[in-house]
């Protein structure tokens, strides 16, 4: 039972069950989901929604619940959205974290260099495609939907892995290549949602709450006790850290930054990003999904792993909330977000990889081959999870976001045709 428990967590499983239901749900009794979404947890003057776009929202809906006036509507939609999704940013951010910083990270030194190149191209391809084909529809279309040019820009870094296993094997050397492009997509699409998606009017002088929770967290629970045990092996203060205090007072530090993120403007499920790199790191990381991190004890992948089972859990939530797309609601910006995923990823990387392992005489892990550059573009065009996220803050509540959230939702379409082009291009599976 736990091996099927951590398959199914593992590759994000509960997510898809979420999102079937929500199909489900809103394509027999839209009504009662879309109330179910925006159901109000708690009425109040700080967090949530704005009380005015809460009742536009929910209609005549909004009149069954007795309530006082109040500034702020914290919804389940909300909740989800803008609290707990900051768990599973912080896990992103962890892992980008420590693919930089770390002696043997995988995005340090050359080694990265060609993933990397391939990346912004699966980036930059997506984006042409989408603004392109939503130009030749015409001004009306692009006006529309141009606000959503990053929606086809994610990669889905769990569901892109288990599908890379399938086609190249899990020994192949393409699988680690198109974990640098999904861990560095993870890195360029938290810089796209803080600088292009604020959730508000920007009043960066919130930031500086954020700052100063993250400066103290560091300095009096990591940086002073390491001080203070220079030249002691056994590390007394630190370890009492470790093991008494664990990871509360991060918690602490983490809520202070949310709430700064918050009432900055930046969107809130980011907040948790200022106080990851804080926490006590091990001295090497072995990658994400790898089996040998689950024995590192130091308090980062500690949090990591204690946090895993939860997040998997409001991904359940998160794709209920968020996939409750009506299938009447397929229009142009579907296909042009499907097209951006399905037809620029590929491309983008294919090029920009053949240019950083050619052109620029990067070259590609011993046993990879140019072609497979553009079987891993296949794969990346996965976009789901984020893709979802960003198209739910880059278009308001209504027949726009709903297409586009199909289009996001129709490009596990992708992995049928990874399989296909690993066919096609004889990728030679590698089991290992």
């Amino acid at each position: 039972m736990y091996r099927v428990w951590n398959f199914v967590t593992n590759y994000s499983l509960l997510l898809i069950l979420g999102a079937i239901i929500a199909l489900v749900w809103v394509n027999t009794d839209a009504h009662s989901y879309h109330v179910f979404v925006e159901y109000p947890l708690w009425f109040n003057d700080q967090i949530g929604i704005s009380m005015e776009k809460w009742v536009k929202v929910m209609g005549e809906d909004a009149e069954a619940f007795g309530h006082a006036e109040t500034a702020k509507v914290m919804t389940l939609h909300y909740l989800v959205n803008d609290v707990l999704m900051a768990f599973f940013f912080a896990i992103a951010a962890k892992e980008v974290w420590e693919a930089v910083i770390l002696k043997n990270g995988s995005l340090r030194g050359k080694k990265a260099a060609t993933p990397l190149f391939a990346t912004a191209g699966g980036m930059f391809g997506p984006i042409a495609v989408y603004l392109g084909l939503a130009a030749f529809l015409g001004s009306d279309v692009y006006d529309a939907v141009a606000n959503g040019w990053a929606i086809p820009t994610a990669t889905d870094i769990a569901f892109s892995y288990l599908v890379g296993r399938l086609v190249f094997g899990a020994g192949h050397p393409a699988v680690r290549f198109l974990l640098l492009l999904a861990i560095a997509d993870d890195a360029a699409g938290l810089i796209i949602l803080a600088i292009f998606y604020p959730s508000g009017d920007l009043a960066p002088i919130w930031l500086m709450l954020s700052i100063f929770a993250a400066v103290g967290v560091f300095v009096l629970f990591n940086w002073l006790p390491r001080k203070l045990d220079a030249g002691d092996q056994l590390r007394p203060r630190s370890t009492w850290m470790r093991n008494k205090l664990s990871f509360w007072p991060y918690l602490a530090a983490g809520a202070l930054s949310w709430y700064g993120f918050a009432q900055s403007g930046l969107h809130p499920a980011l907040g948790l990003l200022p106080i990851v790199p804080t926490l006590p790191h091990a001295d090497r990381a072995f990658g994400i999904f790898s089996e040998a991190e689950q024995y590192l004890t130091d308090l980062l992948n500690h949090t990591e792993h204690l946090l895993k089972h939860p997040v998997e859990i409001v991904l359940f939530f998160f794709g209920l909330l968020n996939a409750g797309v009506e299938f009447s609601a397929i229009a142009e910006p579907t296909w042009l977000v499907l097209a951006g995923l399905i037809v620029g990823k590929p491309i983008g990387v294919l090029v920009f990889g053949y240019i950083g392992a050619h052109t620029l005489r990067l070259g590609l892990p011993e046993g990879m081959r140019t072609v497979d550059l553009f079987v891993v573009g296949c794969v990346a065009a996965i976009g789901f999870t984020v893709s979802l996220f960003v198209a739910s803050v880059a278009f308001e509540q209504g027949p726009v976001q709903d297409a586009a959230k199909m289009g996001a939702l129709l490009s596990f379409a992708a992995a049928g045709i990874s399989l296909l082009a690993g066919k096609l291009t004889k990728v030679q599976k590698q089991n290992g």
